[in-house]
């Protein structure tokens, strides 16, 4: 991050596309067992809450203003379980060699 004229700015980050979500359903409806990303994408949390398990039992709780990279393409992917509703995400897709280590 760099200072700029209006705060500190990144590096611009190329994207393919967005869209927005709002998971459909109630109590189980809103989880969804173990899958891949099937891009590489920011996700930015807009309302509710999100728990999200790893394949190594790693949970982590993702709330409004919350970004998370979902980057886990391959592999065995995360489970994800609403815990807060009504839920809304936006969806940043991200080139896959788009490096983004020295943005964190």
């Amino acid at each position: 991050m760099a200072a700029g004229t209006v705060g500190k700015l990144s590096e611009l980050i190329p994207s393919e596309g967005i869209f927005f979500r709002e998971p459909e359903g109630t109590g189980t409806a809103d989880f969804m067992d173990f899958h891949r990303a099937p891009r590489r994408q920011f996700v930015i949390h807009l309302a509710g809450r999100v728990e999200i398990e790893t394949g190594g039992g790693e949970k982590r709780r993702f709330g409004v203003g919350d970004i998370l990279l979902a980057d886990d393409t391959a592999g065995q992917g995360h489970i994800s379980r609403g815990v807060e509703r009504p839920r809304a995400q936006v969806f940043i897709t991200v080139p896959a060699d788009v490096d983004v280590a020295a943005w964190r």
